[in-house]
């Protein structure tokens, strides 16, 4: 066998090949950035339940966000879904969670409604 010519060229080879080979832990998903309203507590949607006006405007912004998850996810899209639906399973949410937000709530609806059952991940 030949002598090596360029052992330390050969190391750091073998060092690339490693680094290559090695499991790379994934990076963290960002935070979702939520473009809502100033208070999407479960308390405000609860305090709009009287205020026909504001709730309306809380359910139209609702179904928009199930808009973009169909667009953004044409495999697994919310079928036809009333507004009553989402009101329901909103104060459901609220219910159950009063310190929660509404904007979880309709992202929560999203994951159920889609046939996915599991929470968004990037």
């Amino acid at each position: 066998m030949p002598p090596r010519k360029h052992p330390a060229r050969l190391a750091l080879v073998l060092l690339s090949l490693a680094c290559l080979a090695a499991p790379v832990a994934p990076a963290a998903a960002a935070p979702l950035k939520v473009l809502g309203f100033d208070d999407m507590s479960c308390q405000a949607w609860v305090r709009s339940r009287d205020e026909a006006e504001q709730r309306a405007l809380y359910l139209a912004w609702m179904r928009g966000v199930l808009t973009g998850h169909n667009y953004a996810r044409q495999s697994q899209q919310v079928s036809a879904i009333s507004s009553g639906t989402i009101e329901n399973y909103v104060n459901r949410y609220c219910s159950e969670k009063p310190t929660g937000d509404f904007g979880d709530a309709i992202l929560r609806l999203s994951d159920q409604f889609s046939g996915r059952n599991a929470i968004l991940t990037k």
